[in-house]
C-alpha cells in the first residue's frame, strides 16, 4: 500500500487486550517469578493487592487466558481517538538515503497526546465498577497523569495526581491540563504526605523521582477504603491494556504488505513498549513468525535494562509495594534531570525484564542530545513535533536505518510514536539554543 497514512475502521477496535503471559506459559513454558509480599517475602495473593487496586484490575494481572475482552464502556470511549494510524515514514527515509522501509504507530493524536489513555480509562473503568471514589496515582512528565485525569472525569471519579518535581517545573502546562480535567495536582515530594514531608527534610533540593511519587500515592490510598491508586506502566495488567496498539498495528502492517523486522519502543516503565511489540512477540513465541528483532530504549541516565541488576526489588522508594522481579537500579535511585521525564524509572516491567533476560528483546540506550537531534530531524521531514521519551525510539529507528544504507538491505522498521512533543517545547528550546547537556 503506497500511502503515508494506513487507517483501520472505528470496528476494527479491538474487542480483546492481548496477553503475553499465556504465551509464555503455552510456548515457553514458564513465567516470571510472581510479586512478594513486603512482609512475609511470600508470593502476593490478591488478597495482598486489595487495598490498593479494585479486584478487577487484580484478576487481570494474575490471568493467563490468551485476551482479555475489553468493557463495552471502555471500547466506547476508545472510539473517540482508536483506531490510531500507523504511518509510513516516506520523507525521513528519502532524508537518510536508506532502501529501509520505516513505519509508526502515532499515538499521540489523542485528547491528552500519549498512549497513556488507552489503560487510564480501563482502570477507571474497573475501580467505578467496584465502588471507588477517588484515584491517586503518581506522574513523571505528566503524560499518565494528564491521561487518568480525563479518565476519572469521564467516569465521575476524583483524581489526586503526584507530579514527580522536577517535570512539574520543566513541564508546567501538563500540570494544568490536569487541572482542567478536575485533578489535584502536587509537586513530588510534597508536603501532602508523611513520607512526602521526610524526604522534603532531608534534602530540601530533590529533583525528585517516580519512586518517591508512587510512595506518596500509596501512602493516601491504603488509608481510605474508598481511594485506590493507579499506576501508569510496569505492572502486568498496564502492559495488558497497552496491547491494543500492536494488535491494530498488525492489522495495518497486512495493509500494507508488510511484516515488521524490527520492532522498536522507548522504555520507561515498559508499557508503550509492550504496547507494540507484544503482539508481534506472541507470533515470535507461538513460531507464526522468526527472526524479528525486539529494541527497547531507555535514555543512559536511567538505564535499567542495560546496566539495571535483574532481581527483587521495591516499586517504589519508601518500600510499600509488592517485591517484583525486575531488572532495577536500586528503589533508592534518583535520575538525572532529564526532559524525557516518562523515563525517568529505576526499574523495567517485570514482564519485560523477563524477556530480555530470556534473550526475546534486546536493549539499547542513549544520551540526550542525540535523542533531541534524532526528534528534530524527525519533526522537520515528518511533520510531527515527538515527546523526548518517543524521540529515544526515533534514534533507534534511525540507526537502524542507517545499518540498512551500509548494508543495501531493505528492512522493515515499526516503532511506537507514544506521544506527541507539543508541551515539551521547552526542552527543544534548550537544545536549539546549545543549552542541553548531556
Amino acid at each position: 500500500m503506497d500511502s503515508y497514512k494506513i487507517n483501520l475502521a472505528e470496528k476494527d477496535i479491538s474487542e480483546s487486550y492481548l496477553n503475553i503471559s499465556y504465551y509464555l506459559n503455552k510456548y515457553l513454558g514458564k513465567l516470571p517469578e510472581p510479586p512478594l509480599h513486603p512482609g512475609t517475602k511470600q508470593p502476593a495473593g490478591p488478597a495482598d493487592l486489595s487495598p490498593i487496586f479494585p479486584m478487577g484490575v487484580i484478576m487481570q494481572e494474575v490471568s493467563l487466558d490468551e485476551f482479555v475482552p475489553i468493557p463495552d464502556e471502555v471500547r466506547e470511549l476508545y472510539k473517540m481517538f482508536r483506531p490510531s494510524p500507523l504511518m509510513r515514514a516516506y520523507r525521513l527515509e528519502k532524508e537518510l538515503s536508506t532502501p529501509a522501509h520505516i513505519y509508526y504507530k502515532y499515538e499521540g493524536g489523542n485528547a491528552t497526546g500519549s498512549h497513556k489513555l488507552n489503560s487510564a480509562l480501563a482502570q477507571a473503568y474497573y475501580n467505578k465498577q467496584e465502588g471507588v471514589e477517588t484515584i491517586v496515582t503518581e506522574t513523571g512528565a505528566g503524560q499518565w497523569g494528564s491521561a487518568l485525569s480525563i479518565a476519572c472525569h469521564y467516569f465521575g471519579l476524583k483524581c489526586k495526581v503526584f507530579m514527580v518535581r522536577i517535570s512539574y517545573d520543566q513541564k508546567p502546562y501538563r500540570k494544568v491540563i490536569m487541572k482542567m480535567y478536575g485533578s489535584d495536582v502536587h509537586s513530588s515530594p510534597s508536603i501532602q504526605t508523611e513520607y512526602g514531608r521526610k524526604v522534603l527534610q532531608e534534602n530540601p533540593d530533590t529533583p525528585g523521582s517516580l519512586g518517591i511519587a508512587i510512595s506518596e500515592a500509596l501512602e493516601l490510598a491504603v488509608q481510605d477504603e474508598k481511594t485506590k491508586y493507579a499506576l501508569g506502566s510496569v505492572l502486568n495488567h498496564v502492559l495488558l491494556h497497552q496491547t491494543i496498539i500492536g494488535q491494530e498495528a498488525k492489522k495495518q502492517m497486512e495493509m500494507a504488505g508488510e511484516y515488521p523486522d524490527t520492532v522498536i519502543g522507548c522504555c520507561g516503565g515498559g508499557s508503550n513498549f509492550a504496547g507494540i511489540a507484544f503482539p508481534f512477540i506472541a507470533d515470535t513465541l507461538s513460531g507464526a513468525r522468526k527472526n524479528t528483532r525486539f529494541i527497547g530504549v531507555e535514555p543512559a541516565s536511567c538505564p535499567s535494562l542495560t546496566k539495571g541488576e535483574y532481581k527483587y526489588d521495591f516499586g517504589d522508594t519508601a518500600c510499600m509495594t509488592p517485591l517484583l522481579k525486575m531488572k532495577t537500579l536500586g528503589s533508592d535511585f534518583i535520575p538525572s534531570k532529564i526532559h524525557a521525564g516518562g523515563l525517568r524509572y529505576h526499574g523495567m516491567a517485570p514482564l519485560v525484564s523477563f524477556l530480555h533476560e530470556e534473550k526475546f528483546i534486546e536493549a539499547r540506550a542513549y544520551e540526550q542530545l542525540e535523542v533531541f537531534e534524532a526528534g528534530v530531524k524527525f519533526a522537520r521531514t515528518e511533520g510531527i513535533i515527538p515527546a523526548p521519551e518517543s524521540s529515544h525510539a526515533i534514534k533507534a529507528a534511525i540507526d537502524e536505518a542507517m545499518v540498512c544504507k551500509e548494508t543495501g538491505e531493505s528492512k522493515v522498521i515499526l516503532f511506537n510514536l507514544s506521544g506527541n512533543g507539543m508541551l515539551d517545547l521547552q526542552g527543544y528550546d534548550d537544545f536549539l539554543s546549545g543549552k542541553l547537556k548531556n
